[in-house]
Parts: C-alpha cells; sequence; structure tokens
C-alpha cells in the first residue's frame, strides 16, 4: 500500500494541474483566435469572389461588344458586298457614254461607232471573266440540260442529234454555278 501511496504521489506530481481561470482564458484566446482565422479567411474569400465578379462582368461586356462589332461588320459587307464590282464596270459605263456622245456627231461612221460598241463589249466580257462569269456559248456542242434551255428542236441533216444547231442567248456562270441558261435551238 505504501508503495501505490508514492506512485499516486508521483502522478500527481507530474500531471500539471491547470487553474480553471486559467483554462478559460487559454480556451478564450483559442476561440477568438479561431474567429480571426475565420473572419479572415471570410474576407480573404470575398475579395476574391469580387475579383471573379468584375472579371465576369467585363467578359460579358467584351462578348457584347464582340457581337456588336461582328454585326456590324456583317451588315457593312452585305452593304457594300458589289463595291468592287461596281468601281469595275464604272470605266464600261463611261466608255458606252463616250460611244453614244460620239454617234451623235455629224462626222461619226457606222464603221468608228461598231468599232467603239466591240471595245466597250470586250470591255464588258474582262470584267467579268475578272469576277469568275464565264459565257455559256454552246454552239456544235452536245445538249446539256443542266447549262442550255432547248427552245426548239428542228431537224438538221448537217448536225447530230441532240447538237446545239444555234444559239439564241448566251448562259452565264458565275464561280462554275450556272446563273443563266444558254438559250438554243437544238438538231432533231
Amino acid at each position: 500500500m505504501a508503495e501505490n501511496k508514492a506512485t499516486e504521489n508521483q502522478q500527481e506530481e507530474q500531471i500539471p494541474t491547470v487553474d480553471e481561470n486559467n483554462a478559460e482564458e487559454t480556451l478564450e484566446d483559442v476561440q477568438e483566435a479561431v474567429q480571426d482565422d475565420i473572419e479572415a479567411l471570410l474576407e480573404e474569400a470575398r475579395q476574391e469572389a469580387a475579383t471573379h465578379k468584375e472579371l465576369a462582368l467585363r467578359l460579358q461586356a467584351d462578348m457584347e461588344n464582340l457581337r456588336r462589332r461582328t454585326r456590324l461588320d456583317v451588315e457593312s459587307a452585305h452593304k457594300y458586298a458589289l463595291e468592287k464590282f461596281v468601281n469595275a464596270l464604272i470605266p464600261a459605263i463611261d466608255s458606252m457614254e463616250l460611244g453614244m456622245d460620239a454617234s451623235m456627231k455629224e462626222e461619226a461612221t457606222v464603221e468608228s461607232i461598231r468599232e467603239g460598241v466591240e471595245v466597250t463589249f470586250k470591255q464588258m466580257l474582262d470584267i467579268l471573266q475578272s469576277f469568275n462569269v464565264e459565257r455559256v456559248d454552246p454552239i456544235n456542242e452536245k445538249f446539256d440540260p443542266q447549262l442550255h434551255e432547248a427552245m426548239t428542236m428542228v431537224p438538221s441533216p448537217d448536225h447530230e442529234s441532240n447538237t446545239v444547231m444555234d444559239v439564241i442567248q448566251k448562259g452565264y456562270t458565275l464561280n462554275e454555278r450556272l446563273v443563266r441558261p444558254a438559250r438554243v435551238i437544238v438538231a432533231q
């Protein structure tokens, strides 16, 4: 028993005793430190949320500006799509006007007028060709319903059957897509 009492006394000496007032102060300090940490984390999270909100608003504004600019660019492209073509046609129109004025003069001859019309016509064909517009002139070719419109069929011993004998009106393609079929007379 004496040994037990000695062991108990040794254990009591080893266990530090905490004063109740001291324990309450330590608990309050820990709670206060935890509260401060929570408030600091909360403030940090609020700042980060505000930063992300500002970034989202900026991105939204940028997207709206991009949509508006794109819409204006598309509208402008539709509105002025033919500007290059019109600029190419203007010199040909000027040539036609000069030809009409020249035909009114007394010294104008049929030959000079014809020559002016031919030059203007060539100028128009060159303009069309520069914009990938090709003429469909199928004389003596095999009839193709994809490119030709048969106005009539005529028996002809000089032409093979289903061959274009005559072209009433030439056709046109734009980038190999038919714009107007050639109107033709076909051998039967």
